[in-house]
């Protein structure tokens, strides 16, 4: 492509690619001198040029010596936006050549993309971009961030259109938001799942949060598009004001839009009644957990919101393919209950052992999980005071430790144990492994914070790891041969209704 298409008045030089990281510069390139929280993209100017960058954006004056000759020079106002903005028009604006789906709010992005990718399918090809993987067609890839970075999000976003999608559901973080990741992309459906504690390390406040996510509402739904709102939570109010698209809402304490009630809740399925327009609709899903019938509604709005059928939708409802490591129930014969799930903020832990006790009844709960390093550290505390609050047996391990001491973070969480029996184990295999071995018939084993994850961050950076529901399997393989799995004091069949 020539400069000259990206920037007006620039010169008719062929452009082979965009980049921001000096480091990645290839002949040829595009250099952005985007600002960053530790390094300023103009200090990299000299060697984006030795690599072959024949092209810097900048938005600082440069003096005489701070401009090797050989590239040109292009000073702009804001290089976020002109990078978003070349980036659309290199890419050959893939965003609008599909139905976009976004996805924000602290708890549920994940299922829901992948509900909607699933259902959507059977209609047309549908891509997903997530915190589980990126995948289009029978491509798969495993992602470093929720929402990439804008060149390689709109890089990926082409290829989809190549491969013949015609919709995608993107994960849409608040970092993404915070750091105009996605300022590129104009929405049709924009869907708020909740906010609840989380990010503080980075934002700081609940109110520069909400403000990071309220964007997606504000300025990137399209205004002929709409916002799925969750009228059950506490910020349903705020960005039903703000909103820039027609607002439509789910949820199940209040009236509105796409409504459950009769909620049943089985250990491995979920009954309720949808009331839309007046009529009401038995839906039967195999999704289970109260917080999973809402991540199922907004998954249900936004694609009957989108020219789906509704008796379509509620049909693919039945049997939905499992979300690696959200909330999947590992299942290998063993008499008592293996439950895996990417937890990792306060109200989501809440929700997962409040779900394990319903489980478990009058069983243990057995927990198995951490804190994250260089991360908030608050919520440590809290997690260990909602772990006793609901466990019998809670073990403490490592969870992306970074360059922290696991043992360190483990005697933050323990601050907030006061009665329920508790270990340290510091490898997270032989936490998981314990855990197994310890559960007897009947019993609930919740392995909760890293789900799928086929890595975890320590000091050094990115490890190889299994990932908790790939141990679990092989620990229920190796140390459960020796019970008995015909229990007679256990009834597999035992459910409980919450209503």
């Amino acid at each position: 492509m020539r400069l000259s298409k990206l920037f007006k008045n620039a010169p008719t030089t062929n452009v082979t690619g965009l980049c921001f990281d000096s480091r990645k510069v290839q002949p040829g390139n595009v250099y952005f001198c985007l600002p960053g929280m530790t390094h300023d993209g103009h200090e990299f100017i000299k060697q984006a040029v030795e690599k072959g960058a024949i092209c810097i954006v900048h938005s600082k004056e440069l003096k005489p010596e701070e401009m090797p000759v050989g590239a040109i020079y292009i000073r702009v106002a804001d290089t976020v936006d002109a990078m978003n903005q070349a980036a659309r028009i290199f890419y050959s604006k893939p965003s609008d050549k599909m139905l976009m789906y976004g996805i924000t709010g602290t708890n549920g992005k994940s299922t829901i993309a992948n509900v909607i990718r699933n259902i959507r399918n059977k209609k047309e090809p549908t891509g997903y971009i997530g915190t589980i993987a990126i995948e289009y067609g029978n491509v798969r890839l495993q992602p470093d961030l929720t929402t990439p970075d804008a060149l390689f999000l709109q890089e990926k976003l082409s290829e989809m259109v190549r491969h013949g999608m015609k919709a995608c559901a993107l994960e849409v973080s608040s970092h993404g938001l915070a750091q105009r990741r996605v300022d590129g992309i104009n929405f049709d459906v924009a869907i708020f799942t909740n906010l609840t504690y989380d990010h503080l390390d980075y934002h700081g406040t609940m109110k520069s949060y909400f403000e990071a996510k309220s964007l997606l509402f504000s300025e990137r739904v399209k205004p002929t598009g709409k916002s799925i709102l969750n009228i059950d939570d506490a910020c349903f109010e705020k960005l039903q004001r703000i909103s820039q698209a027609p607002v439509i809402t789910y949820g199940i304490e209040h009236e509105c839009d796409y409504r459950a009630i009769n909620v049943q809740i089985l250990p491995k399925q979920s009954k309720f009644d949808l009331v839309y327009q007046g009529k009401t609709y038995p839906v039967v899903t195999n999704l289970v957990a109260t917080y999973n019938v809402y991540n199922l509604l907004a998954a249900i709005a936004a694609l009957h919101e989108t020219d789906m059928d509704l008796d379509v939708i509620l049909e693919a409802c039945k049997n939905l393919p499992q979300v690696d490591g959200r909330l999947e129930q590992i299942d290998m014969g063993q008499p008592f209950h293996v439950i895996v799930d990417f937890a990792h903020t306060p109200d989501g832990m809440k929700k997962m052992f409040q779900f394990g006790r319903q489980i478990a009844q009058t069983h243990k709960l057995i927990s198995v999980f951490g804190s994250a390093g260089k991360r908030d550290v608050a919520k440590r505390k809290v997690f260990g005071e909602l772990a006793d609050q609901y466990c019998d047996y809670i073990i403490l391990t490592e969870d992306d430790p970074r360059d922290e001491d696991p043992a360190v973070i483990a005697d933050q969480i323990e601050e907030g144990i006061e009665s329920s029996n508790h270990v340290f184990i510091e490898d997270r295999y032989e936490a998981i492994r314990q855990a197994i071995e310890s559960a007897n018939p009947g019993d609930c084993v919740l392995l909760l914070g890293k789900g799928d994850e086929p890595y975890i961050y320590r000091e050094n950076g990115r490890a190889p790891y299994k990932g908790d529901n790939v141990i679990a399997k092989e620990c229920i393989s190796k140390y459960c041969r020796h019970i008995n799995e015909a229990v007679d004091d256990v009834n597999e069949d035992e459910s409980f209704i919450e209503e």
